[in-house]
């Protein structure tokens, strides 16, 4: 017998829910965190009373309710909503693209009047979109693309929109009504409290370590554990064997400002090529707090290299390849389950990443119960 069932290779969402059934089937978990907390990129700092998102905006959206039900049956949620703002060049304009930034942009008044538009403006693209630019155009028409969409992406990806796949755009949300609701999720909600109220909860009963890596010392973990849980890069595990995945990357630079409310709303894009930063986020508004201070983090992308913080997958056809190997060598390893945004090598939103994991520690468990 060994000392733990299993051994939990990270602590984000996909970890904490298999952490929480298995504590229900009266397992024992070992869970090993690189970051001196746990959490993954869900923690929230505490500054000055305010939770902030220290990896990025998360905002909890979901049509899923059982996976509603789930979240809330360990935290509160709160009724936020998002509806970001976007800058360029000295103008504000509603997000998602819906009547009030149609309206801003051209006059028009009614959705006849918004479609004639767009539609005028993307005459232009014939036949199946060949890449982001074009897809982009063909949905929204060239003035959307060019003021609140080109350089935002271009910034995000850190190539030129002709050099991205189409896919990448093609769920863009647009609304022919007056609603900044971004997104059509059924549900939406922070926790009160901040995600820190939620981890914990996933967690709780696990005997957890920080600042562990666990390839730094894989055989001894190993030799701990009936099971590994492993929500690492695949392509670590692996010994990096057939090469790296690449991905993008983030830097956040956060400042507490002597004032109580720095822009008015949680989250601004900034949209011109010639600003570094993608968007800026004002913590506070997610929790419509009144505090008489305010956080604020810029955002600027950064081109992945190792050693660094890996964030988005590059969905290309080149890495789409080398998944592929790692994934094919995964399905051999019989003790090990792998899952979540790096170990399966997907740009996941947090509902589908408890989703996945419920279905997972589902299926481990069935047997029992």
């Amino acid at each position: 017998m060994k000392k733990y069932d299993y051994i939990l290779v990270g602590s984000g969402l996909f970890a904490g829910v298999f952490a929480w059934y298995a504590k229900q089937h009266h397992k024992t978990c070992l869970v090993l965190e690189k970051r001196d907390h746990i959490g993954g990129n869900l923690y929230c700092e505490d500054i000055a009373g305010i939770h902030v998102h220290k990896y990025g905006a998360h905002i909890f959206h979901t049509s899923n309710k059982r996976v509603w039900d789930f979240v809330n049956s360990l935290a509160e949620f709160n009724r936020y909503t998002n509806s970001p703002m976007a800058y360029y060049k000295g103008e504000m304009y509603n997000m998602p693209f819906n009547m009030n930034t149609f309206h801003k942009l051209w006059g028009v008044c009614t959705p006849k009047e918004a479609m004639e538009k767009i539609q005028e403006q993307r005459a232009g693209i014939q036949g199946e979109p060949r890449n982001l630019e074009e897809q982009a155009i063909s949905l929204v028409g060239r003035d959307i693309y060019e003021r609140l969409i080109k350089g935002y992406t271009e910034k995000q990806w850190g190539r030129d929109c002709k050099d991205l796949p189409s896919f990448i755009i093609r769920r863009l949300p647009v609304r022919y009504i007056y609603d900044n609701n971004y997104f059509n999720d059924r549900y939406q909600g922070i926790p009160i409290g901040g995600y820190n109220v939620l981890i914990d909860q996933l967690f709780q009963g696990c005997e957890i370590r920080t600042k562990t890596d666990f390839l730094d010392n894989r055989e001894y973990y190993v030799s701990l554990g009936e099971k590994i849980v492993y929500t690492g890069t695949i392509d670590g595990y692996f010994h990096y064997q057939f090469g790296n995945l690449e991905y993008r990357s983030l830097r956040f630079e956060t400042e507490l400002l002597d004032e109580p409310n720095y822009q008015g709303n949680a989250v601004v894009n900034y949209t011109e090529r010639e600003i570094p930063y993608t968007r800026i986020i004002e913590h506070k508004h997610f929790e419509f707090g009144t505090q008489e201070k305010t956080v604020i983090t810029r955002e600027y992308p950064e081109e992945w290299k190792p050693g660094m913080e890996p964030y988005y997958p590059v969905n290309d056809e080149k890495n789409a390849e080398l998944y592929a190997k790692y994934a094919k060598l995964a399905q051999k390893e019989s003790n090990v389950i792998f899952g979540g945004r790096l170990a399966e090598y997907k740009y996941y939103d947090m509902d589908k990443v408890i989703e996945s994991a419920m279905v997972c520690a589902e299926a481990e468990f069935a047997e029992e119960g």
